[in-house]
């Protein structure tokens, strides 16, 4: 099920289907966090574990890739030969130190970045090419149940943009935004959004428990209903509004709460604490882009 976007963004349906990318054989510089949840989500598409070649430093992520019969080795130059998709996953200082010798084979590949706060400017710059995809993702790609913004310049092709949605969406959904700066939003909601639910959870386990619940009674409740809740707002057809309507004229209980919530202004103490999240995305990225200019 697909959810409608927002902040000017676009669902690429195309995302859907993989026909295209499963001709293609994809490199990944580092293979830790999204990078290894991706490659899972790409051998769950079809994708066979030949196409699929890693370059990382890290023994554990040696062993973890090879039980996946993945191609792994520790020199850089060995993922990005005979591969027409690059995955960039690696720390952005540390990508600077390699890349001079990595130029050669980053010609005419299409590359998907999943550095945080790396605008593409600086990426291009970098990397000697603008052929270059934006992904922000969040914590749940790693069990395939991500969402994903993404960006490119207007001078990526749209078989470049279908080829991008088609890898990245093996682990989730995938949202296009118009403009760049609009990733510092989607860092906010999504890609920060998991630890505000976990917020939510974390507090309403520790009211379960003060109400007289035990440990584990308390916490099973929590996360069936936050699954239930988000399985309902998706399946439904209804807004999120809507559904907290049809319960507060249902249940007494229900409304008690939310008069409580409203008193202490939680929704506008949410639209104060993303903004800070939006705000501090933007300055990470401005800071890292200072840096890379000063040092050229």
């Amino acid at each position: 099920m697909w959810l409608v976007a927002s902040i000017g963004a676009t669902i690429d349906d195309q995302a859907k289907n993989m026909s295209i990318a499963l001709s293609c054989n994809v490199g990944f510089l580092g293979g830790s966090g999204v990078a290894h949840a991706l490659i899972g989500g790409l051998l769950s598409r079809g994708f066979a574990p030949e196409q699929i070649k890693v370059a990382d430093t890290d023994q554990h992520v040696h062993e973890l890739l090879q039980e996946k019969h993945i191609l792994v080795s520790t020199d850089y130059i060995d993922a990005l030969q005979d591969v027409d998709i690059i995955v960039i996953a690696l720390d952005f200082d540390l990508l600077s130190q390699v890349v001079p010798s990595l130029l050669p084979y980053l010609k005419d590949k299409l590359i998907l970045s999943l550095q945080r706060c790396v605008n593409v400017n600086t990426l291009a710059h970098l990397l000697a090419t603008d052929r270059i995809v934006r992904v922000v993702s969040n914590l749940p790609a790693l069990i395939q149940t991500g969402a994903h913004g993404m960006y490119a310049e207007p001078s990526v092709t749209e078989a470049d943009r279908t080829l991008a949605a088609q890898v990245i969406s093996s682990t989730g959904l995938t949202v296009w935004v118009t403009q760049e700066a609009d990733l510092d939003t989607v860092s906010a909601v999504s890609g920060s959004g998991s630890a505000y639910f976990f917020y939510m959870m974390e507090s309403m386990i520790r009211a379960g428990r003060n109400l007289g619940l035990d440990e584990k009674a308390a916490t099973a409740l929590t996360l069936q209903t936050a699954l239930g809740a988000a399985q309902m707002a998706i399946s439904s057809g209804l807004s999120p509004t809507d559904l907290r309507k049809n319960l507060i004229s249902a249940q007494d209980e229900t409304r008690a709460a939310l008069e409580v919530f409203d008193r202490l202004s939680v929704s506008q103490s949410i639209q104060i604490a993303l903004a800070a999240a939006q705000k501090s995305s933007q300055m990470q990225l401005q800071e890292l882009s200072d840096r890379t200019k000063s040092s050229n």
